[in-house]
């Protein structure tokens, strides 16, 4: 019976529904001592569960109700509530690392590791579906953190720093629906709620290594009757989980064939050989038979080695294919002879490195009834499961989400964000939808335009507004309305930067800016036009001649000259930065040529008078200019453009003077302008510059035009190159 003082602590119900038996224990925790009131076992009467899976519900409830009924009995408490392990049977894990950086002058918080654990643990689960080939539903039924960082170093404790980077990396472990489905129906047929889940690894690993032993690189072996469950330390932390299908009753099926008995049978004499030196039986025949501990262990020896040997590469595998330094061994099936010192062979470490785990490991374990209770390692993991109640506090609660019951793991801080996830529910549909991107070329090169972000979901607890952060609890009603997307991206002409540059431009001797102008698909645009997915844009870096005219409001006739950097260009012509362009009328030109020189002042006369001048025969005209040398035709071509034929008026000086243009050259670094001609070739430069060709100041003269050796003869141009100089 329990005392008074036993009644007023937290009592726990622990279960350890084994392969081949559950083991019942209950107890309670006073400061660091976890205080045994009663145990109780019983065997399966059937082989109702193999390799750690339930077959037949019914049978194990029935298995846990005679569990519960011994230890109430001896307790006189009514227990409700039970605490359960899952074995490892299909468990999978993803390790990960999680990284999120803050802003400037922030401290962090508790919620603020709590964030970044669940930040971990959805990306972990993430990564798991994108993995999971099997079929089944997975659940996450615990992680376990490896690492804190903070800028890149490896930190204890996050609280309280002021916060930068900060990285997590854990370990999330997943089990498949079926199986933990099949324990909670178990225990529910039993008349038993489940407080607790944990898994049998991280139950064993409670008591066998505790927190100070994990900087270690230990193995933690947990053979039961129908799995070996793996866990790895290092480094402070859990670093692998892992799982055999081969333990104990793979050891006793052998024994049955040999000696000829049922399953159950072969049980007994496996476990009375590893205390006996024999052990008498009745085979099928009803014959009465002995085998010796020496005989068992000859025809088991096999088996034992093979599973020595697929524990030793499942560690290694776990540990980055390298070897632990140590293995501890608990669990029934780790008791039969020569498993422990195979293992040490197989690891290649000495046999005092890998040990059962028992009594030495209960120190912090007080027996209040000792009857009957053998602390061995048979103990180590259903008394895990106790403490793991007060260690993780974790179960599965329901949960209604858009109206589907959904069930998840319990860790005490779950989130509607863990629900959504549990739920399969869409990330994406979480968080506001950026509406879709505008992809467009500008200048030969891909151009983006984001969307606009849309609307959160809208979420709803119990009826009242929450949002993805708020805490849940068993039998909450959650309602998720999708978050929605934004407008699409969008973007005009007079939106890119580059169109909205301007540069300099000369037009009839003023200054000006000019504006950009673009084409979309070749077609000139101007800047309201809305771009479209897949438009090829150019901003021109130049006006046309024609754009010009428009921008200053000069109106283009048939009789307009266009001259640009002082030749004679068309509408379509491209002016360009620092470009200098001139309108002129036709008629105009012509007198600007003529004002200057007095032979022409009948044409200006005449132009007082041009309707008798116009109307005039080639004859007439010729008489009207005194000299008879200079014709009107043949100023100007029928285009408009100045003659550049060689008629016997050519070589009349006011022709040469109205064909005759400057040009500005670099000699010798120094700006020269030459006068007089419509053309010029190099020789000219002689006649406007200091060089004395005939007092010679070397061996030969050196002359280059634009960097090149030129001949005498050669033309040259507006802004040429020119160096001369005695060698």
């Amino acid at each position: 019976m329990a005392s008074l003082e036993q009644r007023e602590q937290k009592v726990v119900y622990g279960l350890d529904i084994g392969t081949r038996s559950v083991v019942g224990t209950v107890g309670y925790m006073s400061e660091n001592q976890f205080n045994v009131i009663a145990q109780a076992v019983e065997k399966h009467e059937t082989r109702a569960m193999l390799d750690g899976q339930i077959h037949d519900i019914g049978k194990v409830s029935n298995t846990i109700r005679r569990v519960t009924g011994k230890l109430e009995q001896q307790t006189d408490i009514h227990l409700t509530d039970v605490c359960i392990a899952a074995a490892g049977r299909v468990l999978q894990t993803v390790r990960t690392t999680y990284d999120y950086e803050y802003p400037d002058g922030h401290t962090i918080t508790e919620e603020d590791i709590y964030n970044l654990d669940s930040g971990a643990v959805e990306q972990a689960y993430q990564e798991f579906l994108k993995n999971n080939t099997t079929g089944l539903k997975f659940y996450l039924v615990g992680y376990s953190v490896m690492h804190y960082y903070l800028d890149g170093y490896q930190i204890g404790n996050l609280e309280g720093h002021n916060a930068g980077k900060v990285s997590v990396e854990l370990i999330a472990t997943f089990l498949p629906d079926d199986c933990v489905d099949g324990l909670y129906k178990a225990c529910e047929r039993a008349g038993l709620q489940v407080a607790n889940l944990t898994l049998e690894p991280i139950a064993a690993m409670m008591v066998a290594i505790p927190d100070r032993f994990r900087m270690l690189n230990l193995a933690l072996v947990d053979v039961g009757a129908g799995t070996s469950d793996i866990c790895i330390t290092d480094d402070g932390s859990i670093t692998a989980y892992g799982m055999l299908p081969i333990a104990g009753d793979d050891i006793t099926e052998i024994i049955a064939q040999h000696c000829l008995v049922d399953f159950n049978s072969a049980d007994e004499i496996k476990i009375k050989g590893s205390h006996q030196d024999e052990v008498e039986f009745i085979d099928i025949m009803g014959l009465r038979k002995v085998i010796t501990a020496d005989e068992i262990a000859k025809i088991i020896k096999p088996k034992v080695e093979e599973m020595a040997q697929k524990a030793t590469d499942e560690i290694k595998r776990l540990n980055g294919e390298r070897g632990v330094s140590a293995v501890f061994v608990v669990g029934g099936g780790g008791c039969v002879p020569g498993y422990v010192e195979a293992i040490a062979r197989d690891m290649g470490i000495p046999e005092e490195r890998v040990a059962l785990r028992g009594e030495e490991v209960m120190k912090n374990i007080t027996f209040l009834n000792n009857d009957g209770i053998e602390r061995d390692s048979l103990l180590v993991t259903p008394l895990g499961i106790c403490i793991s109640f007060y260690e993780e506090a974790n179960n599965f609660i329901f949960v209604s989400f858009n109206g589907a019951q959904t069930k998840i793991y319990d860790n005490g801080k779950l989130q509607i964000v863990d629900a959504a996830m549990q739920a399969s529910f869409p990330n994406e549909d979480l968080f506001p939808k950026r509406g879709k991107e505008l992809r467009y070329m500008v200048n030969g090169k891909e151009r983006t335009s984001r969307g606009e972000p849309g609307e959160a979901a809208v979420i709803s607890l119990n009826g009242k507004s929450a949002d993805i952060h708020t805490k849940i609890h068993a039998n909450d009603i959650i309602e998720v309305v999708p978050s929605t997307a934004g407008a699409p991206g969008k973007a005009s002409i007079e939106s890119i930067p580059e169109f909205k540059t301007r540069f300099n431009i000369n037009v009839n001797g003023k200054n000006i800016e000019a504006s950009r102008y673009a084409t979309v698909n070749g077609q000139p645009q101007t800047g309201y036009y809305s771009i479209k997915a897949g438009d090829e844009v150019k901003i021109l870096d130049y006006n046309t001649a024609a754009q010009i005219a428009e921008l200053m409001d000069i109106t283009i006739t048939e009789d307009t000259v266009i001259i640009v950097n002082n030749e004679r260009a068309g509408l379509d012509t491209p002016v360009y930065e620092n470009f200098k362009i001139e309108f002129k009328d036709q008629e105009d030109m012509i007198m600007d040529y003529y004002k200057d020189f007095p032979d022409a002042d009948t044409v200006a006369v005449q132009k007082s008078n041009e309707e008798s001048y116009e109307n005039m025969d080639n004859e007439a005209k010729l008489t009207a200019n005194k000299n008879g040398k200079l014709f009107y035709d043949d100023i100007l071509d029928g285009d408009g453009s100045i003659d550049k034929k060689e008629p016997p008026a050519a070589e009349n000086p006011v022709v040469r003077n109205i064909l005759a243009r400057d040009i500005h050259v670099m000699v010798n670094n120094k700006p020269v302008t030459l006068h007089g001609k419509s053309n010029y070739i190099f020789v000219d430069i002689f006649d406007a510059i200091d060089f004395d060709l005939s007092k010679p100041n070397g061996r030969s003269i050196v002359t280059t035009l634009n960097g090149s050796t030129p001949d005498y003869m050669q033309p040259i141009s507006e802004g040429d190159k020119i160096e001369v100089y005695w060698k």
